[in-house]
């Protein structure tokens, strides 16, 4: 959906060993001393985070005013589909470092902004001045690039798929009932009428192994 030069699959694929990494790594990024795992109301660390979701999948504005969202495509993108969420839920195990990735996503930002001549707005934050195609050039640096922290933009920037293309921070059936933007956008299957998922043809059409003469029902074999 983006014209980052960086496929969703290879995000998605990465992402495990971004996170297995996570904790041992010595960050150049330091969280704050003290941390809270609620989204940050900051100004300057919401819209940067929002702008690097929707620079990866990107959306339509919210309003005339919206800077964060570059308004790239149409209909719902990251943001819209809880993008924000994930990076906050206590499963992803980074909320309280979240001020520290935004701060590292502007000093880039300016860094970027400084050595291609770009006049930034002092109004908003430096990732949210760069207009959409300055915010990909500057992410495939990022993550196609060697920027010493990359390990970390990865683990955010999987945190984003997750939150399009799985709602990981909602409830499936609710979600898709919801109308979930990005569960309707892979056209994820809704549940049967008790909520629960069945599946009576086999993804080959046919069996895959015969079933054992001495199997029992609910046994592993």
């Amino acid at each position: 959906m983006s014209t980052l030069e960086l496929s969703r699959r290879r995000l998605l694929t990465l992402a495990a060993g971004a996170f297995v990494a996570w904790q041992s790594r010595p960050w150049r990024l330091a969280p704050p001393t003290v941390g809270a795992q609620i989204i940050p109301s900051d100004p300057l660390i919401v819209p940067t985070l929002e702008a690097f979701a929707d620079t990866l999948i990107p959306g339509e504005k919210r309003s005339p005013l919206d800077r964060a969202i570059a308004g790239a495509a149409s209909g719902p993108g990251a943001v819209q589909a809880g993008a924000l969420d994930v990076m906050n839920s206590p499963a992803a195990g980074v909320g309280p470092l979240l001020p520290a990735v935004a701060a590292g996503l502007n000093a880039r930002a300016a860094a970027f902004a400084a050595q291609n001549a770009i006049l930034l707005d002092p109004t908003v934050p430096p990732l949210v001045s760069l207009d959409f195609a300055e915010r990909t050039a500057l992410l495939v640096q990022l993550l196609d690039g060697t920027d010493v922290d990359q390990i970390l933009w990865f683990a955010v920037a999987a945190l984003v798929f997750l939150a399009f293309h799985t709602a990981a921070h909602l409830d499936t059936a609710a979600a898709i009932a919801a109308g979930h933007p990005g569960l309707a956008a892979i056209g994820f299957p809704p549940p049967n009428a008790d909520g629960l998922w069945r599946f009576p043809n086999a993804s080959y059409r046919r069996a895959v192994a015969p079933k054992h003469p001495r199997s029992k029902r609910g046994s592993p074999r």
